[in-house]
């Protein structure tokens, strides 16, 4: 896919209106964490032996625990630091980004979208391959040149104080961003909400620019199937996960789409529990069986929370919801763009192709590996290059 071109070839501070960024972390917000923790309330263990009522006390004292005493505080910093990150301001809210450029003349841009309770580090472990396939065992046609932005309300990106905000807007404002940085054909992707942003790019752009876009998670209209002569057994398993994803596994949704501001104030407060709402979503919607740890090790867990907690980010973070949930994930509008979808096993929505079409009109692939679940990028890597490669691959 290396036919991309540019209007010009902008550079780090050179580019007006980029700022360069890095990550900085204070020894006071050290302190001031490792203090939270070691002060933490905890409830009473759960009268249950599992899951079902919520992430188990004794696991998260475990992660705690760690977090304060042996978890390198500067990690997440280090990890990011290693690659050029810049912020701009879209409609007066500063949007954070790496910027990663390919080693590969021609490189196809490629702007990818993380979700809730995600970050940009999600795509740490498939930066280099994607960027630098001849060394990853890719071709050079598969070369990436990566524009990975923090959502706006998440991460180091700003905070904003208006309401507006949706899905759409942030398809609008990641436009405006590949056309500042002067790509003039490039490709969308994302999961979870970075799914529906770039879907939401595959109805707004300019079809002579976008490529196409690629997604590891999606949502459809399940009236659709009716039209289709009903669901097929697959799809009524698809259609009992959807089910039991919105019934068992959504209270967060609700109350982030109703009440973000509320949310807010225990989880900017108390880092166990910011990192208890978010870890007990990587268990359950990864393919890890009862161990969350086979998928994410501590650290990994640990840098994704960091994001959140040195950000004090989840009242922002949550009214993304408040903004979207209804006008973005039950709109069912269809997209026109070419498109791919890799069907990850263990997510907690999936659709069978033919289901997907329904919704993505120009859908050139349908990928099922059979491993991974909701964070694909972070859980298997390996697994997410090679769709991606080969969802790409499908849209020229």
């Amino acid at each position: 896919m290396t036919n991309a071109t540019r209007t010009h070839q902008p550079t780090g501070s050179d580019i007006t209106g980029f700022r360069a960024f890095r990550v900085e972390i204070s020894g006071a917000a050290i302190d001031d964490l490792r203090e939270r923790l070691a002060r933490t309330r905890w409830p009473e263990k759960e009268p249950v032996g599992d899951w079902s009522m919520g992430i188990p006390l004794a696991y998260v004292q475990e992660l705690a625990g760690y977090w304060g005493k042996s978890y390198d505080m500067q990690r997440v910093a280090d990890r990011l630091n290693r690659y050029e990150q810049s912020m701009t301001t879209i409609d007066g809210v500063d949007i954070h980004f790496l910027h990663v450029r390919s080693p590969v003349e021609g490189a196809t841009p490629c702007i990818m979208t993380h979700g809730w309770p995600g970050s940009v580090i999600e795509f740490i472990k498939v930066i280099d391959p994607l960027v630098d396939p001849v060394s990853h065992g890719g071709e050079a046609s598969d070369a990436l040149e990566l524009v990975i932005p923090s959502l706006p309300g998440h991460g180091w990106s700003g905070k904003p104080t208006v309401t507006g905000w949706s899905v759409e807007k942030i398809a609008r404002a990641w436009i405006e961003l590949m056309d500042r940085l002067g790509h003039e054909r490039w490709v969308a992707q994302g999961g979870d909400w970075g799914a529906l942003v770039s879907s939401a790019i595959g109805r707004l752009a300019d079809p002579a620019k976008l490529i196409g876009i690629h997604f590891n998670w999606a949502l459809a209209d399940p009236a659709k199937l009716t039209e289709l002569g009903g669901p097929s057994v697959e799809e009524q398993r698809y259609l009992a996960r959807l089910q039991h994803s919105s019934e068992a596994e959504g209270g967060y949704a609700i109350e982030q789409a109703t009440k973000p501001q509320t949310v807010g104030y225990g989880l900017t407060d108390s880092p166990v529990g910011q990192l208890a709402w978010i870890v007990e979503k990587f268990k359950t919607w990864s393919d890890c069986g009862e161990d969350g740890e086979s998928s994410f090790t501590k650290d990994e867990l640990l840098d994704n929370v960091m994001v959140y907690w040195l950000n004090a980010a989840a009242a922002s973070s949550a009214r993304l919801y408040w903004h979207s949930l209804a006008s973005s994930v039950g709109s069912f509008d269809e997209v026109p763009a070419p498109s791919a979808y890799s069907r990850f096993a263990a997510d907690n929505v999936a659709l069978s192709e033919r289901w997907a079409r329904t919704r993505y009109t120009d859908l050139r692939y349908y990928g099922t590996p059979e491993r991974g679940g909701h964070f694909a990028a972070y859980e298997a890597p390996g697994e997410f290059v090679a769709e991606l490669r080969a969802g790409l691959r499908a849209l020229v």
